[in-house]
């Protein structure tokens, strides 16, 4: 008695748990504002006469578990970061951006979340980093384990971290409107902008 082939069984393709949005982060966003600096200890990196360590105060825990999510490509774009305005002179923007780094970290951001962006002189830990060469400052970005401090004629070259603090604490009128926008790009949920309101709501009006 012949044989009837058994029918061929449909298995639905397996696609595995959905995984939830990264916009459910559980960190709270600081709202900065200037008031007295708190005391915090001194950040990694910062310039002196021995090149410290590897930054490891603030080193994330995990990265993964600073950035759950799942493994594949990427899902739907980002939505459009926040924008908070930190009111400051050009010579009082770079000790304002200082204190949004330290409301961040203090309220559960991750180091390595953070990107701040300079459009006149550079932050002194960017200096100190790039005096022993581009390949070790950028091998530092790269890490991901630590603030990062970048000019903005260089700032094109990093990557996009959640928050981006930018301190508009000089240069030409070209060099912020091209930073701006910039930042803008680079941030995924949070820009922080030191400095002149008038200015800095000219360009983002702009740019945007």
């Amino acid at each position: 008695m012949p044989l009837i082939p058994e029918e061929p069984q449909i298995h639905e393709s397996a696609q595995g748990p959905r995984a939830t949005p990264a916009s459910g982060r559980t960190a709270p966003t600081p709202r900065p504002v200037p008031g007295p600096r708190p005391a915090a200890p001194p950040r990694p990196g910062r310039p002196g006469p021995v090149r410290p360590a590897p930054p490891a105060q603030r080193t994330a825990p995990d990265a993964s578990a600073a950035h759950p999510g799942p493994a594949g490509p990427a899902a739907s774009a980002p939505a459009t970061p926040q924008i908070q305005l930190i009111p400051a002179s050009a010579e009082g923007a770079l000790d304002a951006a200082e204190e949004a780094v330290d409301l961040l970290l203090e309220s559960g951001r991750a180091p390595g979340d953070v990107l701040v962006i300079t459009t006149g002189e550079p932050h002194p830990w960017a200096a100190h980093e790039l005096s022993f060469g581009e390949a070790a400052y950028w091998a530092q970005h790269d890490a991901r384990d630590d603030v990062f401090y970048a000019d903005a004629a260089v700032a094109g070259r990093a990557a996009s971290r959640p928050v981006v603090v930018v301190a508009v604490n000089g240069g030409s009128d070209a060099v912020t409107a091209t930073a701006l926008p910039l930042a803008l790009e680079r941030a995924g949920a949070l820009l922080v902008v030191c400095g002149d309101p008038q200015q800095i709501n000219a360009v983002l009006g702009v740019g945007v």
